[in-house]
């Protein structure tokens, strides 16, 4: 058995680093992610072999894809991501830190 809670961030709240914690790694992978105003660098774009579905249960964040449209997440939005669908985080609240979940794998 395995146990935790989604919610707890404590040791976490001012931390300067995303963070990334892997909770089920099978044929699915599912992470939750801990955002503290960290957004992807400029330039860059995650293009991922896997789909990806995000529910942001935590704070506000912005997704900029690469035909320029942005999706501004609050808390309870999900959205699924495509794979090779490039695209980054432009944005991510301090007050309340972001608690995302995400769940990556092939999806239809």
């Amino acid at each position: 058995m395995k146990k935790g809670n989604i919610s707890d961030i404590s040791g976490f709240e001012n931390s300067s680093v995303e963070i990334t914690q892997t909770l089920l790694d099978g044929s699915s992978r599912v992470e939750r992610i801990i955002s503290n105003g960290q957004t992807t660098p400029d330039g860059e774009w995650y293009d991922q072999s896997l789909d990806e579905w995000v529910v942001l249960l935590q704070g506000e964040a912005s997704l900029e894809f690469e035909d320029g449209s942005i999706l501004n997440l609050h808390d309870g939005d999900y959205v699924l991501i495509k794979s090779h669908q490039k695209h980054r985080v432009s944005y991510t609240s301090h007050q309340p830190p972001c608690i995302w979940l995400a769940i990556h794998g092939k999806f239809s």
